[in-house]
């Protein structure tokens, strides 16, 4: 589905269902340099399960309009009034990477908008090595490969797909080398600058989790088993043999632990 947000064009992947108002509404935000895509399997699940699962895409990435975002501030104001478009009141957050960041510090930012919030992949800092910055200004694959290098753990360097003939290296580096240059460095760049993790985490009221891989050597599991404990009640999930790419790598694991949480009655 598509809505107007700034004057320019917002993509929403609806999984085919049509949004009932009067169902709870989950919006997926994905991580640099990609787009909804990366969420087939685990927003399809909960689309028809009760839920609006709207995987979406940032501005200036897959299907959406508008100039780029520059900070993961503006990227949670920008989310805090789409949620307003929607014609919704209150929105449950799922993200992956910088999108996980993009959810903290909307849950942070505009409290009274946001249900519940999934951070996978996440950390309380996402700190980009300048060497990665410099290779993701490049309109070329050496920036999708460093990312692609250290973001799959062991099983996704050598196959293990779910879908047979299908191959988890090749689709994020096709998927990141549409967006290497301006697109894939604006991204990793505002996740390098983004230093209010810990005092977002701290003012966070809502149910929360954090998932981690075990094997993730991009945003490492003890940071994300930290930015679980800053936030009061989150829970946390470690992946065993899994790197950052836990939706792809662990499609099964991440959509169960998604779905014991997601599913779980808001306290209070």
């Amino acid at each position: 589905m598509d809505l107007h947000l700034n004057d320019a064009r917002v993509f929403l992947a609806d999984q085919g269902r049509k949004v009932d108002p009067k169902k709870p509404t989950l919006l997926w935000l994905h991580g640099a340099g990609m787009d909804h895509s990366v969420w087939p399997l685990q927003a399809r699940h909960f689309a028809y399960r009760g839920c609006n699962a709207l995987a979406l895409d940032l501005p200036g990435h897959g299907r959406s309009e508008g100039a780029l975002l520059d900070s993961i501030e503006a990227m949670a104001d920008w989310l805090a009034r789409l949620i307003d478009a929607l014609g919704i009141e209150r929105a449950g957050l799922v993200g992956h990477s910088m999108g996980a960041l993009v959810a903290l510090a909307c849950a942070a930012r505009a409290p009274g908008k946001v249900e519940r919030i999934a951070l996978l992949g996440a950390a309380p800092a996402m700190p980009v090595h300048p060497a990665l910055l410099e290779a993701a200004a490049r309109p070329e694959a050496l920036g999708p490969k460093m990312i692609c290098d250290w973001g799959f753990g062991p099983a996704g360097h050598f196959g293990g797909h779910r879908s047979p003939g299908s191959w988890m290296l090749g689709h994020a580096l096709a998927l990141l080398g549409r967006s290497a240059g301006p697109r894939l460095h604006t991204d990793l760049a505002a996740c390098n600058a983004y230093a209010g993790g810990l005092d977002d985490a701290a003012k966070i009221a809502c149910p929360a989790l954090v998932v981690a891989g075990a094997l993730d050597r991009l945003t490492p599991a003890r940071q994300g088993a930290r930015l679980a404990e800053t936030i009061a009640g989150a829970g946390f999930v470690s992946l065993p043999r899994c790197g950052h790419m836990m939706m792809v790598e662990q499609p099964d694991a991440t959509r169960d632990a998604l779905d014991r949480f997601l599913t779980k009655p808001e306290e209070g």
